[in-house]
This record gives C-alpha cells, structure tokens and sequence, in this order.
C-alpha cells in the first residue's frame, strides 16, 4: 500500500486549498498539500464508537464542548498554511468554530492509525499538535492494539496503553474509556 500521504508540487494557498473538490481530502502542512488515503472499515468503526462514547459523556454533563469527528478542517495557523483533519476532535472554545473549519487548536484529538502511514500520526502530527496547542493527543492503532496519549498540557507524553486499558481522558475530571470493552465490541 502507498503511503497515505502524498505530498503535491509547490506551495498551496488557503483559497487553492477551498477551491480542490470536495472529495479530495488532503492536510497542508507548512503550504504544502498532502493526499490523504481512504479510511478503513475498522478506522471508521472505532471512530464512531469512540465519538459516540465522548459525545454522551459530554451530554450527560451538559458540556459546552463539542465532539466533531472527520472529515472537518483544523486551521492550526494560516502563515504558514498548516490544516489538519483529525478523526476526532473535541472543541470547547465555541469561538473556534465556523461553517468550514475549527481555527486553532481543538481541546482533545485523536487519530487513528491508517497501516499506510503510521510515521505521520506518531511523528509529524505529534509535534504539529503540541507546536499549536492541542491540550490532549491520542493515538489509536488498531493493528498494534495500542493506545498513545499525549497530554501536552501537562507535559505528560507517549504513555502507551494497550487495547486491554481503561484509559482516562485527561481534559475531563471523570471521564474514561474502556478499550478492552470497546475492542470486544468491534471484534477486535
């Protein structure tokens, strides 16, 4: 499989950037445009499950913070132009929002790792993540059965939890998932 992640040739613009079709998902990193590849059936299955569990929770509390999952734009800085599409993002600086876009940091984000481009969840988005102010960072992946939280706030970073964990959400006083759980359910 090819990387997920090809870049384009030459530097992109914000309005190049709103003009590609709508069926092209792509993330800039410092103006320049990557590809992205087509989630999985299994990336797509633990992202509903995960948003669903942070959504209720965040209902139940009667949280002003919003779950958004993908595909939704992070503008994490306009110069240079660095725009992200996390699979799941909690937001809970309303402001942030628009019609098109998050811009600035989410509060909590996770990715899940798709097999042709593992490097850029662990590496690149990493270090974009903590640069621009991402309180919390979870990386799921699903082959290695792993969980990777970074809790930058707190310069807590790369604890890695298996799928057999209840891992605790740290922007969040009492909220917690259970991996183990959530994995007998997607057969995993």
């Amino acid at each position: 499989m090819p990387p997920a992640l090809q870049p384009q040739p030459g530097p992109i613009t914000l309005e190049q950037y709103e003009a590609l079709p709508k069926d092209r998902r792509v993330e800039v990193f410092e103006n320049v445009a990557y590809d992205m590849a087509s989630p999985s059936q299994i990336h797509q299955r633990i992202l509903l499950k995960i948003s669903s569990i942070l959504d209720s929770y965040i209902e139940l509390k009667k949280g002003e913070c919003l779950v958004i999952p993908s595909p939704f734009d992070v503008m994490l800085s306009k110069k240079p132009l660095t725009i992200v599409q996390p699979d799941i993002m909690i937001v809970c600086d309303r402001d942030k929002l628009d019609e098109k876009r998050c811009n600035g940091a989410p509060d909590f984000v996770i990715e899940i790792v798709s097999p042709g481009n593992p490097s850029d969840d662990y590496i690149k988005k990493t270090y974009y993540y903590k640069n621009y102010g991402v309180r919390e960072y979870w990386i799921v992946d699903p082959r290695r059965k792993t969980v990777t939280v970074n809790f930058f706030e707190e310069d807590i970073l790369n604890i890695q939890y298996s799928f057999e964990s209840v891992i605790k959400v740290n922007i969040y006083d009492d909220l917690f998932i259970n991996f183990s759980d959530l994995s007998k359910q997607l057969g995993i």
